[in-house]
């Protein structure tokens, strides 16, 4: 699994780079958690808001610091749809 934090360095980005290693390790999910701070990179998955969240190429939010269980699900390979806080407006509909 391919786990990226998107973001400049704020202390929203910080926020959910702790919260998503927090969560991984929780799941026993041993994959790095990547942090990326080039906007070059950043802007190639076309986010107008920080920080994200992209797992295994997809961005599955952006723009806020979800819940831990938003984060869980969204690890654990699901969607938060309408359980979570975002009502589906931020996250994967795939």
């Amino acid at each position: 699994m391919e786990i990226k934090v998107l973001g400049p360095g704020c202390a929203s980005c910080i926020k959910l780079e702790k919260m998503v290693k927090e969560v991984a390790s929780e799941l026993g999910i041993t994959d790095p958690v990547q942090k990326i701070s080039a906007i070059q990179e950043m802007m190639s998955y076309g986010i107008m808001a920080m920080p994200a969240l992209v797992v295994d190429g997809k961005v599955k939010f952006s723009g806020r610091v979800p819940s831990k269980e938003e984060i869980k699900k969204h690890l654990q390979g699901g969607q938060c749809g309408t359980s979570c806080d975002c009502n589906g407006g931020c996250c994967s509909t795939e």
